[in-house]
């Protein structure tokens, strides 16, 4: 299972409106009966969290070296 299934504008949504995507996907599995259609909605919410974990990791890096980068301008005053 890959990405490339989900929608081309996944990339560039923020975390957190990834995050309500994968809510509405949890709910709708909650709520859904029909086994064959919970299958494909798990494999979608699978590669959302893909997405997710990826874009967080990313981010992530982006904060850690930005504290990096304010840590030393403040250390060279």
């Amino acid at each position: 299972m890959n990405e490339k299934n989900l929608p081309d504008d996944i990339n560039l949504k923020t975390l957190d409106e990834l995050t309500q995507e994968a809510k509405k996907l949890i709910n709708k599995l909650e709520n859904d009966e029909d086994l064959q259609h919970s299958i494909s909605s798990y494999q979608e919410l699978v590669k959302l969290n893909k997405v997710i974990e990826k874009k967080f990791f990313k981010e992530s890096q982006n904060i850690s070296k930005d504290v990096k980068d304010r840590i030393n301008k403040i250390l060279k005053k």
